[in-house]
């Protein structure tokens, strides 16, 4: 790979400070778009709610069972190909590690492999007394470390099994004894629960996987486990859970048609009062492209009408009790038409995101009822177990005992399976880059620009050797894009766009690198790319929020089928168009720093018409972030879901060739400096194809 020119090269190895300070800010001016740091977000929040808005059309014309039972097919058909293919059932091998009892009851402490060396802890509750054919229930644990043994979550599972239930609780990846960045030194991990479920969560998406499909997989398959115990009836088995177990309650119920009962606490609400008030959340709770498919949280309770369900709810929870109760209605409409209107109900209490007395006692009467296994439905007081009495292994911690896979493992055996597939479609080139840019295109969901938006002038100021001028494009959809032009005095042999994250509008170091472009005569055009600079990060952090990065604004453009790469592209064409009505269509060079080097490639495949690009500190390749345990939060929302099965950054280099690109001081998956470009051979033949 070359260095593609000079003058170029020379600025940027001699960039310097320049001695004035200098107001760069485009939009501090305009009062009215105060806002506009929340512009990627919002851009997203409005993409959502146009599918939203089409799936209550499609819903508002169900009446019957029969246009029902043909949605929940449609419904059941969306779900298994948003979440799937699930792995192979392969045997279980459990293992009973200890047991626990107590006057009425005793707990088993085991672990078992939902997939082959993918081990799950869980502990199995017996009332005392009646030996065979118990009601069941799973019990899913919210977001917290000591996951069912937290004293919350052993108040309802013993209340549960002095009710006479069984009752099967496991450890969520990421929580209890299944910590995936376990720190022995400090005897804890280094991400909490929901960075632990996103972190690798986000590895998973790049190779089109999720998080939720092996979450999910884990509950199905404790189910299995069930069905091998002779203390259990099959026919009368139910799920509940809280927080992030409430999440996985009616993920699990809505694939697996065994569970008869389903009390989801403290989550379901709808994706649009989700949206409005905390926004997407941690990995497993988005489906890649589920808006876009028609899908909303009603859905995972739709799907398996008419059986019995429960919403437990709270009125000051994070998950909006508006939405709760638009959900809930809809879900009735369907119960009604299948005739089974009273197999669903919502209890709600004034409360924050907590258990309750009331909704305890709301759920206990609902299985007692459901599950046919009747009695008393008060809420008890209950010894609670020390935290290490529950411990399944010895340590505490399976990766210090008897280790296990973790979603690392899992996600970077996908990375090498499409590597390798990528490693053989590169042998007929001609076709792997067709394939690039037809697959690139609807995977980021990028969409020719049919409208360039209103100029705005901001205002000129002259320098001795420039004019530094500024402009903001006021969009069709509300979206404004802020950028600054350093304009020669004498005219401008070629134009620069320049892309960066500069947050500090009042720095001359942070703007060296134009200031010395300008003073060779170049015009450079600096735009703020939605996310960035004055246009982010925004209110939405999320509850995965890396090191001044939000996962969680990149997962929404993962439901939507919208990735910020594609807004970028579509950003630099507007600037690109107003900035040829202004200065005249002149030759446009490309330079990008940091991960902005992904935007830079895509804009450039897509069509975008940069006679060269050079990149400053980029990341060459997303398989680095896949294959490697630890790597840069910040380079996460610049990948695309699902581009490993399809290309990489080096595949769109080819396919742009032969325009000229350069790297400069490229870095790897955790931001430090490559010495050796990945991907050789590619290299090599973008150099054959830039000399055809």
């Amino acid at each position: 790979m070359r260095i593609v020119h000079f003058l170029i090269l020379a600025a940027i190895l001699s960039a310097v400070g320049s001695v004035a300070q200098t107001d760069y800010s485009a939009l501090n001016y305009w009062k009215y778009y105060s806002d506009a740091e929340n512009t990627l977000y919002k851009q997203q929040c409005d993409i959502a709610f146009d599918y939203l808005d089409k799936r209550k059309d499609r819903i508002a014309q169900l009446s019957s069972a029969d246009e029902w039972n043909v949605r929940r097919l449609e419904v059941k058909e969306m779900l298994g190909s948003l979440v799937g293919p699930f792995p192979e059932k392969t045997p279980l091998n459990p293992v009973i590690t200890g047991k626990v009892k107590r006057d009425d009851f005793t707990v088993e402490k085991l672990y078992f492999e939902s997939m082959p060396g993918y081990k799950v802890t869980a502990a199995f509750y017996l009332p005392k007394g009646k030996k065979k054919k118990l009601p069941a229930i799973i019990y899913c644990s919210g977001h917290s470390n000591l996951a069912f043994r937290s004293d919350t979550y052993q108040h309802v599972i013993i209340n549960l099994v002095k009710k006479g239930f069984a009752v099967f609780a496991f450890d969520p990846i990421g929580q209890g004894e299944r910590l995936q960045y376990f720190d022995e030194a400090r005897g804890a991990s280094k991400f909490g629960p929901t960075h632990e479920h996103s972190y690798p969560g986000a590895q998973l998406f790049i190779n089109g996987a999720s998080a939720a499909r092996y979450m999910i997989w884990d509950g199905i398959r404790c189910v299995d486990y069930l069905l091998t115990r002779e203390e259990v009836d099959p026919e009368r088995i139910g799920i509940t859970g809280r927080s992030g177990g409430g999440t996985q309650t009616p993920y699990i119920a809505a694939f697996d048609e065994r569970i008869k009962a389903s009390a989801p606490e403290c989550y379901i609400t709808s994706l649009e009062y989700l949206w409005k008030s905390r926004g997407p959340q941690d990995a497993e709770q988005n489906f890649y492209r589920g808006i876009v498919e028609g899908y909303d949280l009603a859905d995972l309770l739709e799907v398996r009408a008419p059986k019995p369900t429960l919403m437990i709810t709270t009125t000051r929870d994070i998950f909006s009790i508006e939405g709760s109760r638009a959900t809930f209605e809809e879900a009735r409409t369907a119960y009604e038409a299948l005739g089974k209107a009273e197999n669903i109900q919502m209890v709600e209490d004034d409360a924050g995101h907590e258990s309750t007395r009331k909704n305890r006692e709301a759920m206990y009467a609902f299985f007692q009822e459901h599950l046919n296994n009747p009695g008393s439905n008060r809420d008890l007081n209950v010894k609670i177990f020390p935290v290490e009495e529950l411990y399944v292994t010895e340590t505490g911690q399976i990766s210090t005992s008897i280790g296990s896979k973790f979603l690392f493992d899992i996600n970077r055996g996908l990375a090498r399976k499409n590597c390798e597939k990528l490693e053989k479609s590169r042998d007929k080139l001609p076709a792997h880059i067709l394939n690039v840019k037809r697959a690139s295109l609807e995977l980021t969901g990028y969409e020719n620009v049919k409208s360039y938006g209103k100029l705005i002038y901001g205002g000129k100021t002259a320098f001795e050797d420039h004019f530094l001028e500024k402009y903001i494009i006021e969009c069709e959809d509300g979206v404004v894009l802020p950028f600054i032009v350093f304009n020669p005095k004498n005219i401008a042999a070629k134009s620069v766009l320049y892309l960066d994250d500069i947050k500090d509008k009042k720095s001359d170091k942070a703007h060296q690198i134009p200031l010395q472009l300008i003073r060779r005569g170049v015009r450079v055009i600096v735009p703020d790319m939605p996310g960035y600079g004055e246009l982010g990060p925004g209110y939405l952090r999320g509850d995965a929020y890396f090191n001044n990065t939000s996962f969680n604004q990149w997962f929404a453009g993962i439901m939507n089928g919208k990735s910020m790469v594609a807004i970028h592209a579509e950003a630099m064409e507007k600037v690109i168009f107003h900035c040829n009505e202004l200065y005249g269509a002149s030759e446009m060079s490309g330079i990008s720093t940091g991960p902005f080097n992904s935007s830079l490639l895509h804009a450039a495949s897509f069509g975008v018409d940069f006679k060269e690009i050079t990149m400053i500190n980029p990341i060459l390749s997303f398989k680095s972030v896949a294959e490697n345990q630890d790597y840069d939060p910040a380079c996460v929302p610049f990948a695309v879901a699902g581009q490993l099965e399809h290309y990489d950054l080096p595949d769109l280099v080819v396919s742009i060739a032969p325009k000229k690109v350069g790297i400069i001081n490229a870095v790897d998956h955790q931001g430090k400096l490559q010495k050796n470009p990945p991907y050789p051979r590619l290299i090599g033949l973008q150099k054959k194809l830039m000399n055809k």
